[in-house]
């Protein structure tokens, strides 16, 4: 079994930065991709931005130039630095895995909200 625990979240002024974490623990052997995804409300969960095993990522257009995703395959660990944030960036963000069988995992979320 895998679990995946984010934190990082909160409150900050439009122009602001925040640094979310996604720790995997249990089975880890077999991750593959890693992504955050987000929901706001009353909208569809949209991918946000993933990572490979071997480190090929890809951003949603909104976040290209302002979010950086990473991974730290010893401590188990995805990253989202975001920077630049924007009141329509406010949403609750997900963390997900995929692993080499195909299992996806997902974390209970974290809210970010950024005021104007």
């Amino acid at each position: 079994q895998v679990q995946l625990v984010e934190s990082g979240g909160g409150l900050v002024q439009a122009g602001g930065s925040l640094r979310l974490s996604c720790a995997v623990s249990g089975s880890t052997f077999s991750i593959n991709n890693m992504g955050w995804y987000r929901q706001a409300p009353g909208k569809q969960r949209e991918l946000v931005a993933d990572i490979s095993s071997g480190g090929n990522t890809y951003y949603a257009d909104s976040v290209k130039g302002r979010f950086i995703i990473s991974r730290d395959n010893g401590k188990n660990t995805v990253y989202l630095q975001m920077n630049s944030l924007k009141p329509e960036d406010t949403a609750a963000y997900y963390c997900k895995l995929v692993t080499r069988t195909g299992n996806v995992f997902w974390g209970q979320g974290t809210q970010v909200t950024v005021s104007s």
